[in-house]
């Protein structure tokens, strides 16, 4: 009688492991379910997110809260965001390497005029920039005519436009690492390769945006003298054929979102600047050769338009932020096509991160698309269109496939054939 009380006493304890082993299993599978579809959620919606923030250019502490969320919770799940989360998909295209330009560029300057590139200035590292023009011809696929600039103009960040022969240069920064601006403004005779004064900027700025539109020079936003502050300024002055025809700047219509490094294109006799950024680096204080410092930045994908009464119109924005882009642009087919430059930074890492679409502005439909891919992701690429091929050189690559940050300025020249319908 004792033996078999003993013996059930035996099993049922047995029992009640073996139905707490099977508890803990299912406990398990199922919290590693819940873990796995809760982890893929958060991916899909930081991303969608990140891109809604991104677009909003009226709350960025809020943008700088959900990211710090966001990142905390990726932080309790073990799962971080990917490098490559900000790469948009777009077709392969077909690149040849062309002739590489005699020297690497990083914030050159790039006019076309007909199958000639003019490439100026630029930095060769950051401790070194180059004062002088190469030239690229397209229906040659060569380089050559090299000639000098003029010794007060700006070796970086300028502002640059042309008219079909002349090139007018305003502005920019002087000498290597963060150093200050100039308000020189230039000038040049593609013909006879001479040089002319034109009266200075009222203030400097950091690569401002530049057009000719309706008999007048304009130059609008850039950055103010410390390097960082985003200036709204707009002035505007009368030239015709490589002439200056007042003795002073005007001041025009403020722009609605000052920074740097956006596109400014006129098509149509209608004035576009296009994405850009606020802040930039800075020279570290007391640094006696102006070492370059990084400050926050914000990038943005905002699209304006002048009209006809002199007020600025905003238009859809780009698929995704975009700066470094002051001459990576063409005019194609009725669009316009931006190749490459940087987005927002890594909201983890922090890190800059390169742009390696090439995006189309439809300016019948307003409609923006991504045509193709670059060879690499580069920012301040030089952008030209000929006989129906897209080339882009110079700039600073990413890292590699998987990793967009920015490391090598190279002066490499590829281009592909670049077909776009009408509308």
């Amino acid at each position: 009688m004792g033996g078999r009380g003993k013996n059930r006493k035996s099993s049922s304890v047995k029992l009640v492991i073996v139905v707490v082993l099977i508890c803990c299993v299912g406990a398990a599978l199922i919290a590693d379910l819940l873990w796995a579809t809760s982890t893929s959620t958060y991916s899909s919606i930081f991303y969608s997110n990140y891109k809604s923030l991104s677009h909003s250019n009226t709350n960025s502490n809020y943008s700088a809260t959900a990211a710090k969320d966001q990142k905390d919770t990726a932080a309790v799940h073990g799962r971080f965001l990917s490098k490559t989360f900000a790469d948009l998909a777009g077709p392969q295209l077909k690149w040849d390497k062309m002739a590489q330009s005699p020297v690497p560029r990083l914030d050159g300057a790039a006019i076309q005029i007909n199958d000639q590139l003019f490439v100026f200035a630029g930095y060769g590292t950051i401790d070194l920039v180059h004062s002088h023009v190469d030239i690229y011809n397209f229906t040659s696929n060569t380089w050559g005519g090299r000639f000098d600039m003029p010794k007060q103009m700006a070796h970086s960040h300028l502002g640059m436009v042309t008219d079909g022969r002349y090139i007018y240069i305003v502005t920019g920064q002087y000498g290597p690492q963060c150093r200050g601006p100039t308000a020189h403004t230039f000038v040049l005779d593609t013909k006879t390769k001479k040089w002319q004064d034109m009266p200075p900027l009222p203030v400097p700025r950091y690569a401002p945006a530049t057009q000719l539109w309706r008999g007048r020079l304009h130059v609008m936003g850039g950055s103010k003298e410390d390097r960082y502050t985003p200036g709204v300024d707009h002035w505007s002055i009368a030239v015709k054929d490589g002439r200056v025809l007042e003795k002073e700047w005007r001041t025009e219509m403020p722009i609605p979102r000052g920074g740097p490094h956006r596109a400014c294109i006129v098509v149509d006799d209608r004035l576009y600047m296009i994405g850009g950024q606020e802040g930039d680096f800075m020279a570290k204080p007391n640094s006696p050769i102006f070492k370059c410092s990084r400050r926050n930045e914000v990038v943005y994908s905002d699209v304006y338009m002048l009209d006809d009464e002199m007020k600025w119109k905003a238009l859809p924005p780009m698929p995704k932020p975009d700066s470094h882009i002051e001459f990576a642009w063409a005019v194609v087919n009725n669009s316009i096509v931006i190749a490459g430059g940087t987005t927002e930074k890594h909201p983890e890492t922090k890190k800059m991160i390169l742009v390696g679409e090439i995006f189309q502005f439809h300016l019948d439909t307003l409609k923006w698309a991504v045509v193709g891919k670059l060879p690499y992701r580069v920012k301040t690429t030089l952008v030209g269109f000929w006989d129906g091929w897209l080339y882009f050189t110079s700039g600073q690559r990413d890292r590699g496939p998987d990793d967009p940050t920015p490391k090598k300025v190279t002066g490499e020249m590829w281009r592909t054939k670049l077909s776009l319908p009408l509308s």
